[in-house]
Parts: C-alpha cells; sequence; structure tokens
C-alpha cells in the first residue's frame, strides 16, 4: 500500500481524467452538552460530514480504496444558539502507514476550539473553491487540504504545495465571514489562519522539509536499517532547531502542529538509541519543545536490552 502511495504522489504530477476518494475518514459528532432538542439532528449531521468527507474528490488523482488516507474528525458540540445554530470544538488527526511494518505514524493531531456553524437536518454540505457557502464546509475542506498537504510532503519534499495553496484560497475566501478561526488578529495565533499561513512561510520551509526527511528518509528506512533511520531523524530535528532560534513569528505554531504529532513516538524512537545520540536529540527537543521536556527526558532512563 504504502509503494503504491508513493508512486501516486510522484507520478501523478500531471492532471488526469479519472477521479477517486482521497480520505478514509472516521467522523464522530458529540451532542452530550446540548439538551431537549432532537438528537436525529446531530445523526445526520454526522452522515453528511462522513459523506461530504469521503465521498469527495479533492485531488485529480486516482487512488485505491486501501490507499486512502485514514484520518479521523471528532465534532463536539458545546453550545445551540438557535434552532441550527452551533458552537463547539473539531478534533483533527490523520495517519500514514509506516514502510515495512503494521505502525501507522500520526500526521496530525489539532483541536480547532472556534467552530461555529449552521445546519439543518437533512441539508447535504456544499463546498466552493471560489466562495464561502458555509462556516462548516469552508472548515472541512479546509483540513482535508491540511491533511492531504502533509500527507503529500512525507512523500515528496514540499509535495504538498498545491493542497497548502487550496487551503488558503478557503482561508482567503472566508475573510468576511463573521465567525472566528480565519482572520490574523483574533486574539488568538492558533486558528486556522495561522495554520496555513506558517506552512507556507518560506520562513518555515525546514519544518516542511522535515516531514519528507523525517517519514520517507526516516521512517520508512527503520524496518531494516534502523540505526541510519534514527540518524536521519534526528538531523530533522536540527532543522527544527534552526526555525526555532529564527523564530519566523513568537508563537511558532507550525513547530507546535509538528511536536503536537510526533512528542510521543520521538520518544519510542530514541529510546532505542545509544547514549551519545540520546542526549544530543534530548537536548534538542527540549529547547524547541520545552512543554514536552519532562516527557523527553525519558529517553535517557530507557536501558537498551
Amino acid at each position: 500500500m504504502l509503494l503504491k502511495r508513493i508512486a501516486l504522489i510522484v507520478f501523478f504530477i500531471c492532471p488526469t481524467l479519472l477521479f477517486a476518494q482521497e480520505l478514509r475518514c472516521n467522523i464522530q459528532v458529540n451532542s452530550q452538552k446540548i439538551q431537549g432538542t432532537n438528537r436525529t439532528v446531530f445523526q445526520t449531521l454526522q452522515t453528511a460530514i462522513y459523506e461530504f468527507m469521503n465521498n469527495t474528490a479533492w485531488t485529480n488523482h486516482v487512488y485505491g480504496f486501501d490507499e486512502r488516507i485514514e484520518c479521523n474528525i471528532m465534532l463536539n458540540i458545546t453550545e445551540q444558539l438557535g434552532s441550527d445554530e452551533y458552537k463547539g470544538t473539531l478534533q483533527v488527526q490523520a495517519r500514514r502507514p509506516v514502510f515495512g511494518s503494521s505502525y501507522n505514524t500520526t500526521m496530525l493531531n489539532f483541536l480547532d476550539n472556534n467552530l461555529h456553524f449552521r445546519y439543518r437536518e437533512f441539508d447535504k454540505i456544499e463546498f466552493s473553491e471560489t466562495s464561502h457557502l458555509s462556516n462548516l464546509s469552508s472548515t472541512l475542506a479546509f483540513y482535508a487540504y491540511i491533511i492531504l498537504g502533509i500527507d503529500y510532503d512525507s512523500f515528496a519534499s514540499l509535495g504538498g504545495g498545491e493542497y497548502f495553496l487550496k487551503a488558503e484560497k478557503i482561508v482567503t475566501n472566508a475573510q468576511t465571514a463573521p465567525e472566528r478561526g480565519w482572520k490574523a488578529y483574533e486574539g488568538n495565533r492558533k486558528n486556522r489562519y495561522w495554520m496555513i499561513e506558517n506552512l507556507l512561510n518560506s520562513k518555515y520551509r525546514p519544518l516542511r522539509e522535515t516531514y519528507y526527511r523525517y517519514h520517507r528518509q526516516g521512517l520508512d528506512r527503520m524496518s531494516d536499517k534502523s540505526a541510519e533511520g534514527r540518524a536521519e531523524i534526528a538531523e530533522c530535528l536540527v532543522l527544527l532547531q534552526k526555525v526555532y532560534r529564527e523564530k519566523p513569528d513568537p508563537y511558532l505554531f507550525g513547530l507546535q502542529l509538528f511536536f503536537d504529532a510526533k512528542n510521543d513516538e520521538l520518544v519510542n524512537v530514541f529510546s532505542e538509541s545509544f547514549p551519545t545520540e540520546k542526549a544530543r536529540v534530548v537536548n534538542i527537543l527540549t529547547e524547541i519543545d520545552n512543554a514536552n521536556a519532562s516527557k523527553y527526558k525519558t529517553i535517557l532512563e530507557q536501558k537498551n536490552e
């Protein structure tokens, strides 16, 4: 499956007339905080989101069923503001298979706290690349393209640019929308505007290069060349350290996206390393992702068998 995915991304640079769906997206809608209302609307909402994410052709590439990108979307509805108006949060996760193993590595694990949308029972979710039709469809499409962009970046260096540009277009189209999450100045830099800004910002280019080197030259080699693959991942951390020290912005949201997905995995990868590599990696990680410093220090406590 992984080799087919690599071939798909490398060779389908030119448009094709064939289409297929790219995502295998599990959807969960949690409405436990909403009382005294028609519960079936949330069931139809879950179905509508499932059909939108899984039945939309997001690219012009052909995917086999077993090549689809595994992802989860968990919508937690926290408020009902009107008969068809809701607020809540959206947890977005995506995974990628690792060559030569049954292991799936987490690519994205992000909680969006700015979801405000309208939905009427049995409505179909409609999306346009050229205009902002609704906050729900724009938000879901935005994350579909983010998932695709990160996945493509992991198979070919900077390979996801086309999909990040599509996500950026969604943000541009939503600039006049009243809902939060789309604009530069909302009092919170952890939103959709800044996510795509960071991913396309040239100062974060080492981060995007890391997605390729970490996965194709690192994790994908570890089944038969574990030391070489691990060494490549260690060099990727040097790239991220460069971004951290140059501080393209004070919040470093792009780096946070990476470490929110990878912190546990990094502990597992380097717990099997040798002492000098462990010490070097822990020093880098505690500098650039200090929020997880205590977790990274456990790498030093692991004894190799």
